[in-house]
């Protein structure tokens, strides 16, 4: 697998990540082979350091850096949320048009002692479309395609806030809603987590300029949205949408 490198400079280099593919080893899931820094490293032929995450099923902008001295300003950076992130994510039910959700995310079961670390979720709906398919006990099925603003970045975030306010992210296996993720999967043949890191803007800590770094949405989200016809949604925020994707 070659990633797709989306930004480079003296310092650092930012990949679009598949849906799927890890940043890095962990003992949660000692049976992959593949890591998006062990790959890009092979890639490029020099050593990388991970400045930030994505959830393994989460897609798009993914930052390292080239030495150490770069990681360090770049971490604090986004420590003291300074860094801005913007995300796409389609969820189940009619969200309300805007909303922040300040909701403290407890720990995962592997860090039982530590306490609740605050956490704040800011969103917009710019979409929203009722399929004729019955999921459960209704007979439509009613979806929300959200841009996402996380103001602080703790694990799991988005998708434990959306689950708090029950608009579960669709394919989302641990936190969300298994009825639909199962009826995206057989009727509409989408298996992965519709959740997309879009854009990433920060301050580079050397040149002082204004960065931000763009990753386009997997192919499966596009093809879900034109067939939801939101294709002009996502162009109205900024994201261009493949004329291969219109016209499939």
């Amino acid at each position: 697998m070659e990633l797709d490198i989306i930004y480079e400079d003296a310092y650092y280099v930012a990949v679009n990540k598949p849906n799927g593919l890890l940043v890095h080893r962990t003992r949660i899931a000692e049976e992959k082979k593949e890591f998006a820094l062990q790959l890009l490293r092979d890639q490029l032929g020099y050593h990388l350091f991970a400045v930030h995450r994505l959830d393994r099923g989460t897609s798009g902008v993914l930052l390292f850096a080239k030495s150490p001295e770069a990681t360090a300003p770049m971490v604090k950076a986004l420590e003291e949320r300074q860094v801005d992130k913007v995300y796409y994510a389609i969820v189940r039910g009619y969200t309300p048009e805007k909303e922040t959700i300040d909701n403290p995310i407890r720990p995962d079961k592997d860090h039982k002692h530590k306490a609740p670390q605050d956490a704040v979720t800011h969103f917009a709906r710019l979409a929203t479309i009722e399929l004729p398919i019955p999921v459960g006990r209704y007979a439509t099925a009613r979806y929300s395609l959200v841009q996402v603003r996380p103001e602080t970045g703790r694990m799991h975030q988005i998708r434990k806030h959306f689950a708090h306010i029950r608009h579960y992210i669709v394919g989302d296996k641990r936190h969300g809603d298994w009825r639909h993720n199962q009826m995206f999967l057989e009727q509409l043949q989408s298996p992965s987590l519709l959740l997309h890191a879009a854009e990433l803007t920060f301050t580079h800590p050397f040149t002082k300029k204004e960065v931000t770094i763009k990753a386009q949405p997997p192919g499966n989200m596009l093809r879900l949205c034109r067939q939801f016809n939101w294709t002009a949604a996502l162009t109205e925020a900024g994201i261009e949408v493949p004329e291969s994707i219109l016209t499939d």
